[in-house]
């Protein structure tokens, strides 16, 4: 998958949020995966350190496990969004159960932001789900969960190709740390160098 989504995706799916587009330089970081002990703690003192806001998309049983870390991301002021209970890709779950998952999850969070792990979501599903949700997507992936790539390479992939609007995905997950920890820091660092501001969804 491609750091920068293309066109053509985004024209596929116009059910779906991509980014919003605005004057104000406004950009809208999003983590996935969590909560994560240890390490969504981190991101939180990282944002707070930069000034900046973020949408956390978690995973029901991580909420289930960890309720803790979510009252801090909520205390912080930051946006909460669902992103299944067991991460379920939706190409290859019934709806039935990706419906049933989404639900599970909403009632520990009660928020009305989706994401589909995997980015991976039938045309069925969104229709079910359009009405009651807003399906947020991406503009930029930082593609931080890929251990074949260096934290430079990481930075590069948000900081080449956002701009005002830019929905950007990273992951407060244990199988991304070795890219985020050094990729976070200096992506804020940069973006509010040049004038962006980070918004909630």
């Amino acid at each position: 998958m491609p750091a920068k989504i293309p066109r053509i995706v985004r024209w596929a799916y116009p059910d779906c949020i991509w980014l919003l587009p605005n004057d104000e330089k406004a950009i809208y970081l999003t983590f996935d995966d969590g909560p994560t002990p240890e390490i969504t703690p981190w991101v939180l003192e990282e944002l707070e350190k930069a000034g900046a806001k973020a949408t956390f998309f978690l995973i029901g049983n991580n909420v289930a496990q960890h309720p803790e870390i979510v009252a801090q991301i909520r205390e912080a002021g930051h946006s909460i969004g669902n992103h299944c209970y067991n991460h379920e890709k939706g190409w290859t779950t019934s709806d039935a159960i990706y419906h049933a998952s989404i639900e599970q999850t909403n009632d520990l969070l009660h928020t009305p932001l989706f994401r589909p792990p995997y980015g991976r979501i039938k045309k069925s599903q969104i229709a079910a789900l359009k009405d009651s949700y807003k399906i947020i997507m991406w503009d930029v992936l930082s593609h931080d969960y890929d251990k074949r790539l260096t934290p430079q390479e990481c930075i590069n992939n948000v900081v080449d190709n956002v701009r005002p609007g830019s929905i950007i995905v990273f992951h407060d997950s244990v199988k991304a740390w070795k890219n985020l920890k050094d990729s976070l820091p200096v992506v804020l660092q940069e973006l509010t160098r040049r004038g962006f501001v980070f918004r909630v969804l």
